[in-house]
Formats: C-alpha cells, structure tokens, sequence
C-alpha cells in the first residue's frame, strides 16, 4: 500500500510512503490504514469513526477515486493500493484534511421557514414526505465536493453539490415556503455546475443528486427569474392597491420616453440627413 503523506499546505512535505500490509479475507483499506498505524508507523494520520460507514470521516481518494476507506474491500482492488487525501480540501496531516469551510456554507443557506396554513391544519401526501426524505440519508462524507471539478479545479464561487442537497431538501419540504431560488442563482453559484453527474456516481448512499436535486433547483431558477410567461404573471396585478401601483409606473415610464425621446430623436434625424436622403 502507498499512502501520500504531507504536513500542512506545504507542497514540499509531500511525499509517498510504501508499506507491505498482509491481505485478510474481508478487509476494508481502513483496516490497512490502522495495520500500518498499529505496526508500522503510529505517525500516519487519519481520520475515522464509526466503521460502518455511517459517519462520512473516513473520506480520501483510493487509486484516485473519491471513497470512502471503511467501505472499500481490499479484494475489489488488483495490485499496489494508493491512498491519498481529498484533493479539493486543504491537506492538515497525511490523510487528515480541513472541512471546515463546508459549515460556513452550512450556515449561509436559508433555513427552513414554515409556509402558513390557512385552515391552521397541515396536509401534505406521502409522495411529498418521500421526495425530500431521500436527501437525508447524507452523510456528509463531502465526496460529491472532493469530485466536483467546478470546486476541484475551477475554484468558482459554487457551494457544491452536498449543499444543493440542502437547499433541494428544505425547498421540497412539503411544509416549506420560504423560495431559496435566488439564494442559489446569486450566492450559491449554482449555474456553474454543467451536469456531469460525477457526484452522483460517487455518493456513498446512492443518492441521486443531479436528477433528484440539482436539475430541479436549477429548473426552479431558470422559472423564476427567467422565464418571461411566469414574469408576466407575477407581474399581473391583483388587487386595486396593486393594480394602482403598475399604473403609476407605466405613466412614469410613458412621461420620461416622452420627455427624453425629442431630445434624443431630433438630433439623430437631423444627423441621418446628412448620410441618407430623407425627407
């Protein structure tokens, strides 16, 4: 097994280390990392938890795809093993890197905010309890933002599919009515994210991030601030305060066309004389 070892940011202090760990029937690359750390070197470090991949802390890139140690059989791998840390994350110490930013963006997506209810009763259909129940079996192993290549290699201004997931979630609750669309079009970056579906393939719970998430909020954008049928008919007036509203900036509108369009016409007609003969 090759495992990549570094202190801090230095690009230095990066190196590989080669260790010989004996196949056992059902090892994980987990268990090889804590034979090496027990029997070879107690200076690697790693982080983990659970074992059971319910935990997400194990994540790290194994033969260069993201994964996670506690779920990947060393039988499933042929030859030579390597083992690195997430590449989209600042590397602290040898396999151990800094998901710290991951929490800010945690804290920056709209919480959930309770539509008001009419009747004073709540009703909702299963399938809407079902939609949303899907994006809750995240880990939060943060795979899907070590694969993504916009946060990967682009460093866009993109909060990344993990954090989709979250805004996805809240907006299908069946009891939320709080809009996060501009949120996700103005902070989130969303209209970095081109589909690959690379974050999808790799999650650990079978989460279908890109049908189930990511295309929905990127449909939901593209309806409200895009799309000019659904602008109209925001836009429609509804009531005599709002009707009287769109008439004063219409007639503010028509007043300033008329002031300026003289000033701004005559010149140019005069100015097209001189080119073109017209009357």
């Amino acid at each position: 097994m090759k495992v990549q070892r570094s202190t801090g940011e230095d690009p230095g202090s990066v190196r590989y280390d080669t260790f010989e760990v004996p196949r056992q029937p059902g090892m994980v690359v987990l268990n090889a990392i804590h034979y090496i750390q027990a029997n070879l070197d107690p200076s690697l470090s790693a982080r983990w938890n659970c074992k059971a991949g319910r935990c997400g802390s194990c994540s790290a890139e194994i033969n260069g795809r993201p994964r996670l140690m506690c779920k990947t059989p060393v039988e499933s791998i042929e030859g030579e093993i390597t083992v690195e840390p997430m590449k989209a994350f600042p590397r602290l110490r040898d396999l151990v890197t800094d998901v710290g930013e991951n929490w800010k963006v945690a804290k920056m997506i709209p919480p959930f905010t309770p539509r008001e209810s009419g009747e004073g009763v709540w009703r909702f259909y299963q399938r809407d309890v079902d939609r949303s129940r899907e994006f809750r079996k995240c880990i939060e192993c943060f795979l899907c933002q070590d694969v993504c290549h916009v946060i990967r290699e682009h460093e866009a201004e993109y909060v990344g599919p993990r954090w989709v997931v979250k805004a996805a979630s809240l907006d299908m609750h069946p009891m939320d009515g709080l809009n996060r669309s501009k949120f996700m079009k103005d902070v989130g970056g969303l209209g970095y994210c081109n589909i690959t579906k690379c974050c999808q393939e790799i999650c650990p719970e079978h989460i279908v991030i890109t049908d189930d998430a990511i295309i929905p909020e990127k449909e939901r954008v593209v309806d409200v601030h895009y799309d000019p049928l659904l602008w109209l008919v925001r836009h429609v007036p509804r009531s005599q305060a709002q009707l009287e509203v769109v008439i004063k900036k219409v007639l503010k509108y028509v007043f300033w066309v008329a002031l300026v369009a003289p000033v701004v016409l005559v010149p140019l007609y005069y100015l097209a004389k001189v080119f073109f003969p017209l009357p």
